[in-house]
């Protein structure tokens, strides 16, 4: 099956996704797709299925697909582990990041590249990342820590990012890195997105909040409830959110205020 035509840029296209996690229905019919090259962001209520569409996309075990369709370069990414869905192109963002005692950020970061089939150096490596973490006012001697651990919140959302630009994936799921982060550190982060995307990477925002969208302008936004898309429009929407919240879109989707499954 074919999504694109051959001069078309690559798209993530989820297609009815319905995804249940230990019996539970979580999505119920997501549909959207993000072109490589583009900014969307994914908003909604708290619930709403927003991160458990991150993780289903990029293949975690827990997120059974149960019907429904994703396609990443006009590949089915369904049956395939999270690791090759990783060597394709994709990265996901993760909203609380993990700490991994024992293993420095820089072999944490080599070995990443290196499951991904890419290569540097080691000086043009080390480099890379030291200016990374510069860009993103990171001291470096974070290189030589382990990797999350003991890391403040907003130190381990800068390392996201620092991760995004030493991998330099087509297609980044950026879930919730605004969370936690003062004016300050939310404009760094911003920043350093708009750096690593500006060579065509797509970029797909997960967000409750009008305020990373500031600094990051999206091509398009959808929102979320319930476990699906329910409005998906230009920057209008993110207006619209800030003005009156999301009950008046809840109400015109036919849902209830509070009818929104745990995600």
């Amino acid at each position: 099956m074919s999504e694109t035509s051959a001069s078309a840029p690559a798209a993530l296209v989820v297609r009815d996704l319905q995804v249940a996690v230990d019996g539970k229905q979580i999505l119920s019919g997501v549909s959207l797709s993000v072109p490589q090259g583009e900014v969307h962001a994914l908003m909604g209520p708290n619930g709403a299925g927003k991160t458990s569409l991150g993780y289903a996309v990029m293949g975690h075990p827990k997120y059974q697909v149960t019907g429904g369709e994703i396609f990443w370069k006009d590949q089915t990414l369904l049956g395939m582990l999270p690791e090759n869905r990783a060597r394709m192109g994709l990265f996901l963002s993760l909203q609380y990041p993990t700490a991994i005692p024992g293993v420095t950020t820089v072999n944490f970061l080599r070995a990443a590249l290196k499951g991904q089939g890419k290569s540097l150096a080691a000086r043009d490596f080390l480099k890379l990342v030291r200016e990374q973490m510069a860009s993103l006012k990171m001291d470096p001697s974070f290189m030589s820590r382990y990797i999350n651990d003991n890391f403040s919140g907003g130190e381990k959302k800068r390392m996201e990012i620092v991760q995004l630009a030493v991998l330099r994936p087509e297609m980044a799921i950026l879930d919730e890195t605004d969370s936690g982060l003062d004016v300050d550190a939310l404009r760094t982060v911003a920043e350093g997105v708009n750096r690593v995307r500006s060579d065509g990477m797509g970029v797909l925002i997960i967000t409750h909040y009008q305020r990373i969208l500031d600094y990051i302008k999206p091509d398009q936004v959808h929102v979320m409830a319930a476990g699906r898309v329910i409005a998906s429009g230009g920057s209008e929407l993110v207006d619209q959110i800030e003005k009156d919240g999301y009950d008046p879109m809840l109400r015109a989707a036919g849902l209830e205020v509070n009818d929104a499954p745990a995600a």
